[in-house]
């Protein structure tokens, strides 16, 4: 192996050999690690990232006029999948309720259908609060054969219907039949920054199970803290309102920390700058969003953290019951790519 000196990001030494040449080989091997640990304890488990869709595909590969490759994407990490999510398909990319730019939307709806003719559901979320633009996003979502949520919260931090927003819409196409296969869902609920309000998480628990979504993707620990939800907890939101069975879906970032989350050492960081205690995986802190921290996903320890036995959070998120896991910041190599 190479054994060259080089600088990481933070300007601290390392060998090459710590930088890994392709960033999004490596996010696609970090992904197929975490669905084999997945599916090795239950085969029916989901693995759904959300964005960098073209993590699929080597950055070299020809494109079309809106960047959507013109190849074949890598059948291994198709094989690892079971859906993809994508925000702002048609509403949110530039601000919370402002129409997506035609050129993104075009990249986002192209990129995006290249795993739907792989079989593969497609979740996607647009942020928009008026009548006009949630209809038109649903609308566009079903056109394109995507299972849309129109969020009026950009923090996604309320139950629409629970909360003044229409009932025709929440769940929209309701399905009172039972969804045994990702497939088969017509809607679904992105549920994560609401706080439980108590103790042992029930009365978020309650409000989800009077809901009918066939879908719902939730954070698997109580106010993003160290306690997960529990089993009988997750098990009892398994059945929609109406009585229909549905799939119930763990939140998960692995391209960026958190810091009110389990894993984290608040020596680590001083203000807003890493400190001699930083672990080598942890990056600059994100500037959108307070408390998150970039993190070179390819490190063997963050990896370990994410997938790496009875205390990771993959496990913990099994543990607990859930029917899959939603993996965020998978487009964290665009963000190694551009520097």
């Amino acid at each position: 192996m190479f054994a060259a000196a080089a600088f990481c990001s933070d300007n601290s030494s390392c060998t090459v050999h710590d930088i890994p040449p392709r960033y999004r080989e490596e996010m696609r091997a970090f992904i197929k690690k975490i669905s084999a640990y997945a599916k090795a304890q239950n085969p029916h488990f989901v693995v759904i990232p959300q964005n960098g869709q073209t993590v699929a595909w080597d950055s070299d590969v020809p494109t079309d006029e809106n960047g959507v490759p013109l190849t074949e994407a890598d059948a291994s990490y198709m094989d690892a999948i079971d859906g993809c999510g994508r925000e702002d398909t048609f509403y949110g990319e530039r601000r919370a309720g402002k129409a997506t730019s035609s050129r993104a939307s075009a990249y986002f709806v192209g990129t995006c259908k290249k795993f739907s003719e792989k079989g593969k559901t497609v979740f996607s979320i647009d942020y928009c609060s008026s009548r006009a633009a949630i209809a038109d996003s649903y609308a566009k979502n079903a056109a394109a054969g995507f299972i849309g949520f129109a969020a009026p919260d950009r923090n996604l931090a309320l139950i629409p219907e629970q909360s003044g927003y229409g009932r025709e819409y929440y769940p929209y196409r309701k399905n009172r039949n039972d969804v045994t296969k990702l497939s088969d869902a017509k809607n679904f609920l992105f549920l994560l920054g609401m706080s439980s309000g108590d103790a042992d998480g029930s009365a978020l628990i309650e409000k989800i199970r009077a809901t009918d979504y066939d879908a719902v993707i939730m954070d698997a620990f109580i106010d993003g803290g160290d306690v997960p939800f529990s089993r009988a907890a997750v098990e009892s939101i398994k059945k929609k309102a109406s009585g229909g069975a549905r799939f119930v879906i763990a939140y998960m970032s692995i391209g960026e920390a958190e810091d009110y989350r389990r894993y984290w050492d608040e020596r680590w960081v001083h203000g807003k700058k890493l400190t001699k205690n930083a672990p080598a995986w942890l990056d600059k802190l994100n500037p959108d969003w307070k408390g998150n921290y970039k993190v070179r996903y390819w490190n063997e320890d963050w990896q370990n953290i994410i997938c790496g036995g009875k205390d990771s959070y993959i496990q913990k998120i099994i543990d607990a019951g859930f029917d899959g896991v939603y993996l965020d910041i998978v487009d964290a190599y665009e963000y190694f790519e551009e520097r």
